[in-house]
């Protein structure tokens, strides 16, 4: 079976044939000179342009960008943090002039690559310069949708059992990715380990990707059900889930004496999943509170103007969900599927998603909604998430449960016999209990 990062190398060697014997002895002379400048990781590269002889390039000491963004703005009060994320952007080629006004700005001095013939302005040749350009280098993107997937209780497991686990996790994602391809949906995937689990993210960007990869997220979470259900021992993992939307920086670490070749991000997206996922009870799916654009609908037309908050982009994935009924899971065709964030569909007047507070270690405020998937399967129905009644329980509900309690225990200390009532308050005083000592365990409270 085949995963993203077979399909994306064989896009790619699909391109590179594309490219002239001449050009591919430009791109192996590039690398091997950006390889030389790049020192073992000591140096990267910001941006290039093209020369009639070769090549233009802006490289700095590694720890350059943290120095710079650290002074006192220039340019008439312009923030040095925002040009480089700026810089660092999309695509890395610069005109001439504009290549020189950033080395001015940056206070250092071009470099410059001699190639044996000019660059083609082919579209092929332009994007294997861009993406080695990147793999010397730092990006940041500042809107895309991550997955974090954490394995519940990994370190009681034996090693044996944890390998076992990632392995059957790992699986799950290439057969969503084969599910979804399929049906014309193709997500291109990277992920990167953090020991007891993957952050996966999609390589292509924008508002689409950022739905597709949510739909994958669906399809990973019920392959992992399925497969947990007709396991046995310890092999298939308990997992808990996040979703989120935010920025992040993408960078290649100094494998041997070559950049690797896939990427690894950090930035808030992931600092939000982590902290989600660490309150976040096995089995549960978090989705984080961010602001997104709408991906088109089927007319190509978007629905709503500018960005919206995650309440209202869940509700759009959840309508494209019928893009994947007839997807099969253990010889069953998924003849529906649905999802909502807990809350968002109560009657009367609290019809507004359930928002929940997170509070970390370091006493920093997150926010999360709770997501309930229904899977229908011909004659089976598979619930996957947790529902409403495995969340932390209102302020007010609690209060009220309190106020029922103290009025048992009042019933009981006059001598009224043990009557259903007497009952509800024992039931009352074990909840209150629970809540208490679920309230002590975890920081996630509703807001």
């Amino acid at each position: 079976m085949a995963s993203s990062a077979d399909t994306g190398a064989d896009a790619e060697a699909s391109a590179a044939n594309t490219i002239s014997i001449v050009q591919r002895g430009n791109l192996k002379a590039l690398e091997t000179s950006l390889r030389k400048q790049w020192r073992l990781g000591q140096n990267i590269v910001l941006c290039w342009s093209a020369d009639e002889r070769g090549l233009l390039v802006i490289f700095v000491p590694h720890y350059f960008l943290g120095n710079y963004c650290a002074r006192v703005g220039e340019g008439g009060g312009t923030d040095n943090e925002t040009f480089v994320r700026e810089l660092i952007s999309g695509h890395r080629r610069k005109q001439r002039d504009e290549l020189f006004a950033i080395a001015e700005r940056l206070d250092v001095a071009p470099g410059f690559i001699k190639l044996n013939a000019p660059l083609a302005e082919d579209a092929p040749v332009m994007n294997a310069v861009e993406q080695l350009i990147k793999r010397y280098g730092l990006s940041y993107v500042s809107d895309r949708a991550v997955l974090l997937f954490d394995i519940a209780e990994f370190s009681l497991f034996t090693p044996f059992e944890q390998a076992s686990q990632l392995n059957s996790l790992s699986y799950s994602f290439n057969s969503a990715y084969n599910k979804l391809l399929a049906k014309g949906i193709e997500v291109h995937f990277s992920r990167t380990t953090t020991g007891d689990g993957y952050y996966v993210w999609n390589r292509e960007l924008g508002p689409a990707a950022n739905r597709d990869l949510f739909v994958f997220m669906l399809l990973v979470i019920a392959d992992n059900a399925v497969a947990r259900a007709a396991s046995r021992g310890n092999t298939v993992p308990m997992i808990r889930t996040a979703y989120h939307v935010g920025s992040h920086y993408e960078l290649y670490q100094a494998e041997g004496i070559n950049p690797t070749i896939h990427s690894y991000i950090v930035g808030d997206v992931t600092i939000e999943l982590a902290r989600m996922v660490t309150e976040a009870l096995p089995d549960q799916i978090l989705v984080g509170h961010y602001e997104s654009c709408l991906p088109p609908d089927a007319d190509h037309q978007v629905q709503m103007p500018g960005k919206v908050f995650s309440p209202v982009f869940i509700h759009h994935c959840n309508r494209a969900l019928a893009a994947i009924r007839g997807v099969q899971f253990a010889g069953k065709v998924i003849t529906d599927i649905s999802c909502q964030l807990t809350g968002s569909s109560d009657p009367g007047e609290r019809r507004a998603a359930r928002r929940f507070l997170i509070v970390d270690k370091h006493g920093l405020a997150h926010h999360a909604y709770n997501l309930e998937v229904e899977l229908r399967l011909q004659e089976a129905t598979l619930a996957l998430g947790l529902d409403e009644s495995a969340l932390p329980v209102p302020p007010r509900r609690e209060s009220a449960l309190a106020d029922r309690q103290g009025k048992a225990e009042d019933t009981s200390e006059n001598g009224t016999p043990d009557t259903a009532d007497g009952e509800l308050g024992r039931q009352g005083e074990e909840l209150a209990t629970l809540l208490k000592r679920r309230r002590r365990d975890s920081s996630m409270t509703e807001e």
